[in-house]
């Protein structure tokens, strides 16, 4: 038989079903469109978890600063002074940070002032921004003065929270005397507004909270005047990736005056939201705290 060598017939190649006129190797068109669609469909599912997940940690991490912090937006009305707040999330997720406020009465009348900024961004500077302010607040009960709190704070950072620092103003107001006695941990300074002029309090020594426990706190004071209007506040309010923080104080002393901030009889609290339009809204990279305080006629003064 013609082909068969000891009759045995030799074996036959494979079948190849594949169109005669593709290049061997070659993986066909249909097979490229399903793979680039799953690609596709899987960028998307992961994009979309993604955004899911970046939503729900603002959430969380909104939620548990409304938890940690007084209500932003209520205003406090004493005999002596009436006191507005605000806090103004980042606008991006990532840059929700550890800026914190308090405004509380003391047990012998003055009322307790503060205002902080944790370092970092996120859930864990939120975490030890609550343990901050409790911890200040709960000091602040003892009368000590501002300075003195400030030292104590330190100490605090430097033995239980590692890597971290912060910064801090905080002040008594005494409303017997309309002095406001105050200390600074490398935050800037507060601004007064009075008769339609604007200048930020020179500020007494005092580095960040978390730097060295070998430098002491100073402390500063300023006896206020009714009409005046203090303005504490942190550096989301007057730092911007455009600008430094010097740019954005001059910036924040020029609106206080054009939006009429601390004007006899005007509204405080629409005050301050006039006062963040005029600087450009929220600060896109940093949250921002800001507690105001316009002192009124009322409330016996003593020598």
């Amino acid at each position: 038989m013609v082909g068969v060598v000891g009759g045995t017939r030799p074996a036959l190649p494979p079948a190849d079903d594949r169109d005669p006129g593709t290049t061997p190797g070659a993986v066909p068109a249909g097979t490229l469109m399903i793979q680039k669609g799953m690609v596709q469909d899987l960028a998307g599912r992961r994009w979309a978890e993604r955004r899911d997940r970046v939503a729900e940690e603002r959430r969380v991490t909104l939620a548990l600063r409304e938890a940690i912090l007084p209500e932003p937006g209520a205003s406090i009305d004493l005999p002596y002074a009436r006191i507005a707040v605000r806090y103004v999330p980042a606008g991006r997720a990532s840059s929700l940070g550890g800026d914190w406020y308090d405004a509380a009465p003391l047990p012998d009348g003055r009322m307790f002032l503060a205002v902080g900024d944790v370092s970092g961004h996120g859930l864990p500077a939120i975490a030890e921004m609550a343990q901050l302010r409790h911890a200040l607040l709960g000091l602040s009960m003892t009368g000590a003065c501002p300075g003195r709190l400030l030292t104590w704070l330190n100490t605090l950072v430097i033995t239980r929270l590692d890597d971290t620092t912060a910064t801090a103003v905080c002040g008594h107001f005494d409303p017997a005397t309309r002095l406001f006695t105050w200390a600074q941990a490398g935050h800037p300074a507060p601004i007064l507004v009075r008769r339609g002029g604007a200048r930020q309090l020179g500020a007494p020594r005092g580095v960040v909270l978390g730097a060295t426990s070998s430098l002491p706190y100073g402390v500063a004071d300023v006896r206020l005047e009714p009409g005046d209007l203090l303005l504490m506040f942190t550096d989301g309010l007057v730092e911007r990736r455009s600008r430094d923080i010097g740019a954005g104080v001059s910036l924040i002393l020029g609106a206080a005056v054009t939006t009429g901030l601390g004007t006899a009889g005007a509204d405080l609290d629409a005050g301050l939201d006039r006062l963040l339009e005029a600087i450009g809204g929220p600060n896109p990279e940093d949250d921002t705290c800001l507690l105001a305080v316009a002192v009124t006629e009322e409330g016996p003064q003593r020598a």
